[in-house]
């Protein structure tokens, strides 16, 4: 685009100005290059900094920090900070007008919560990543457990699993315990927590015999062992949506963080941390 040439030009000869004139002079040519600096910036451009505030389900917050390095360098003038906790508990906050830019959910029914009323553009939702549900031991238990079922052994005193009325992964855990129809006799071994990681951390520490993870969190986990996946036709897909939020004052970098994450770049670091891409 071109944006034309700016001329100043000043009628008065520099041998015959006097010290009455140098500080307009100054003036005028800091105001010229000013304007200058601005017609020469490509549309789109980031102008002044900016600090978007992300909203993150915290099973995706490895991924997310060695992702933004990349985008950031990418895109200067921007700098992104994230919020990770319970994608429930991010959409109280949303809902009573936290600056948060972008939302990232564990699963559907928060983000469509937030769509039916308004509070994020629908037309910038994606689903961004997939996962998977897995049950997990300490490293060092003497369990032996291959199915979700077994978790009705005696043996079995305390189960670890995400609080289901805000937390994602503690939604598709009961729904799979339902699917088994074990739900209601596990329901006194349950030790509910309020995050993804936080119910991960509840088994490394050996205050769980067994938890109920997204299998993303088992593989970054030196603490515990996997066991078992969860059939996938016994809960909804677990799916990442992804979307601006409507009160956000920095739409167009938002906008451009969710296109770089939905991106064939940002794809090999998911991949690399256990996510599955969402066709």
């Amino acid at each position: 685009m071109n944006h034309g040439t700016l001329f100043l030009v000043f009628p008065i000869d520099g041998s015959q100005m006097t010290l009455k004139f140098r500080p307009l002079l100054c003036f005028f040519l800091a105001f010229a290059l000013t304007i200058a600096l601005k017609l020469a910036l490509p549309s789109g451009a980031v102008a002044e900094p900016v600090t978007l505030l992300v909203g993150s389900a915290s099973s995706l917050q490895d991924a997310l920090k060695e992702l933004t390095p990349l985008f950031q360098s990418a895109h200067p003038g921007i700098t992104v900070k994230y919020s990770f906790t319970a994608p429930g508990s991010l959409q109280q906050q949303i809902e009573r007008g936290a600056p948060i830019d972008v939302f990232i959910s564990g699963a559907s029914k928060q983000m469509d919560a937030l769509q039916a009323k308004g509070l994020i553009l629908p037309e910038t939702r994606r689903s961004l990543v997939s996962n998977q549900l897995a049950l997990v031991v300490p490293r060092n238990s003497s369990l032996v457990l291959t199915d979700f079922r077994q978790l009705t052994k005696n043996e079995v005193k305390r189960i670890a699993m995400g609080e289901p009325r805000s937390v994602p992964v503690g939604q598709y855990a009961e729904e799979v315990l339902r699917s088994l129809g074990i739900w209601e006799q596990l329901r006194p071994k349950l030790v509910l927590g309020n995050t993804a990681r936080n119910v991960l951390a509840t088994v490394e520490s050996g205050n769980a015999d067994a938890g109920i993870v997204f299998m993303t969190d088992a593989k970054i986990s030196q603490r515990v062992r996997q066991v078992a996946v969860a059939p996938k036709d016994s809960h909804a897909p677990v799916v990442y949506p992804i979307a601006v939020v409507s009160a956000s004052r920095q739409q167009k970098s938002a906008q451009a963080y969710v296109a770089f994450l939905t991106s064939s770049r940002a794809r090999p670091v998911f991949s690399k941390y256990g996510f599955g891409m969402v066709r």
